[in-house]
């Protein structure tokens, strides 16, 4: 071989290197992951981040607020199975979508928030940098990971390491922290591509041990009144055929949380969930199915039999035993475990009895018959119970429609009129019952799915995200928002006993927020009657773009902290308030 010579060496080192800057490695690592949607709010550092983003065709989705760009990104993520991704430029705006993204981790959706952040060097002598934060230490105690990245040839790595904790196991919100000099920082395209990496197999299947599952058998043939609980980590996994599987081939009655109902029909037969109370009490073994004995189950203590006795499925060992003894923890991907209770189970071995089935359907017939009684009252002012019947019966005839709900009593009063019967479609406050994801859920929805939106909102509740209204306009989204509007937080009839100033539940009674989608270009309506809410949500689905119904509800309607009253300490002054004198 004839060796190079200097005119041929001189000409290769004239040739320019192809270079690439922090920008595109995000840009190309997240498009590398199939990551097609940001949401987010752009300014320093990460304007040019969205910018390149759209135009290597990630769809960007640009809020108002950083917590609702967050909120999306968590629904995001929960819909598709697959990590959501919020932007946010440093600091404040760092803070505002850390909110979500805690709750995120607290729910177990996947989401990754990316924040531009101030310089090391400033930040970590406490120079004073524009926005100066330490991100990294203020996320930690929120979320389940965080991570910075320091060196621009590590970004493909960070994303990665990101992407994969934020779905694996129990899924949950990462931060990525990358520096503003990081995102400008250029080298050698050639030697970036080779930083960037495609995930595999980011979240495996978990199976459970043969002893457990045989063990778990056992338990639930054994059983007399035995009872199915099904949570939102049941919708997440996606497992819907072999959940149905399961209770229909045993006739194990189920009671599903807010978020897991759809999975199987609210009119299905087995279903208890009319019957709530009773089964609960009554039931000697329960399997939970990606349901936590929290709160929102009294701990596995108030309400319960307590002598029962639990079979759970979940996918992080130390959530067993986090209220209650579990006697047959099952560790596992919920798919995974259902797949070896099936193949482990003899024909017929576990069968509910009828005299239980029979039991708890006696008692949903009963209270299906009173429910149906105030459903068809018609009183004015309108109720809730009227307005939100009107929404069900419209949303009925569009099954496709996803429902998002918050508030009080618009969260409590919706949850029981309207039933469910597609898995996924209802998206609510989840495990913190946080205010302001409506929405940022609703946008995702519509994002996410192409499919209509029924946001169902509180006026309070509202109050909190309600500017983005205007990005449902921006981007034509199918979204209708459905206000029940008392005038207050709870109900509008409080009274301030000392002055004439609003009391610390009066909002303002003659709001009119169906005007205010209108100075969007959204359409508005008002309606103080169910019949005018049926006529208003039938139109606006029709039109199929941005509209919002501003339902006037009787300022009295509703209670304080809705179903959760019992929440609130009681203190000297509770009922006993005494004004001070002037």
């Amino acid at each position: 071989m004839t060796a190079p010579s200097t005119v041929e060496t001189a000409a290769a080192a004239d040739v320019p290197t192809e270079l690439t800057d922090g920008y595109h490695l995000v840009v190309d690592a997240l498009k590398l992951n199939d990551i097609d949607t940001i949401y987010g709010v752009v300014g320093i550092p990460i304007t040019d981040l969205a910018r390149l983003a759209q135009a290597q065709g990630i769809r960007y989705i640009g809020f108002r607020h950083e917590s609702n760009a967050g909120h999306a990104a968590a629904i995001a993520g929960y819909l598709n199975k697959k990590p959501g991704v919020a932007l946010t430029v440093s600091a404040p705006g760092f803070l505002n979508g850390l909110v979500a993204l805690a709750n995120a981790t607290t729910n177990c959706f996947p989401m990754v928030q990316i924040s531009g952040s101030s310089e090391r060097h400033l930040v970590d002598l406490k120079q004073g940098d524009y926005e100066e934060m330490d991100q990294l230490a203020a996320a930690q105690p929120f979320v389940k990971a965080a991570y910075r990245v320091s060196r621009v040839e590590d970004i493909g790595r960070g994303i990665a390491r990101a992407l994969r904790t934020a779905i694996s196991g129990r899924p949950g919100g990462v931060y990525l922290d990358i520096p503003a000099a990081v995102l400008g920082a250029i080298m050698p395209k050639a030697e970036g591509d080779r930083t960037l990496s495609r995930l595999v197999d980011p979240a495996p299947r978990q199976l459970p041990a043969p002893e457990a599952v045989d063990r778990a058998i056992e338990l639930l043939a054994s059983a007399e009144r035995p009872l199915v609980v099904l949570g939102k980590g049941a919708a997440y996994a996606q497992a819907d055929a072999k959940v149905r599987q399961f209770i229909e081939s045993t006739g194990i009655p189920y009671v599903p949380m807010s978020m897991a109902k759809g999975l199987l029909p609210d009119d299905h037969p087995q279903s208890a969930a009319t019957a709530r109370s009773l089964a609960l009490k009554k039931a000697d073994v329960v399997m939970l199915i990606g349901a936590r004995l929290n709160w929102l189950l009294g701990h596995g203590r108030t309400g319960w039999n307590p002598d029962a006795e639990f079979v759970q499925i979940d996918i992080d060992p130390k959530e067993m035993d986090s209220n209650q003894p579990i006697s047959a923890p099952l560790v596992g991907d919920i798919e995974s475990v259902l797949d070896a209770i099936a193949e482990r189970t003899k024909p017929g071995q576990i069968q509910a009895p009828s005299a239980w089935r029979e039991e708890l359907g006696a008692r949903s017939a009963q209270n299906v018959a009173k429910m149906a009684e105030r459903l068809e009252a018609d009183p004015h002012p309108m109720q809730f119970m009227g307005a939100l019947k009107a929404v069900r019966d419209v949303v009925h005839q569009h099954p496709e429609t996803y429902i998002v709900n918050e508030g009080a009593n618009a969260l409590d009063i919706a949850r029981n009129v309207i039933d469910m019967h597609v898995p996924r479609h209802r998206l609510d406050s989840g495990t913190w019952g946080v205010m302001g994801i409506g929405m940022g859920y609703a946008i995702a929805a519509a994002v996410e799915s192409g499919a209509p939106v029924v946001a169902i909102e509180g006026d309070s509740a509202f109050g909190f995200s309600g500017i983005e209204i205007e990005t449902i306009c921006r981007y034509k989204l199918p979204v209708v928002t459905v206000i029940m509007n008392n005038g207050g937080v709870y109900r509008g009839d409080d009274t301030n006993p000392y002055d004439d100033e609003p009391s610390p539940t009066t909002l303002m009674s003659a709001a009119r927020h169906d005007l205010l989608i209108e100075s969007f270009g959204g359409k508005g309506y008002r309606a103080t009657t169910p019949a005018e809410v049926t006529a208003a949500l039938t139109e606006a689905l029709a039109l199929g773009g941005p509209a919002l119904i501003d339902c006037v509800i009787d300022p009295s309607a509703g209670t304080e902290s809705g179903h959760i009253s019992h929440l609130n300490p009681k203190g000297i002054t509770v009922g006993n308030i005494t004004p001070a004198k002037k």
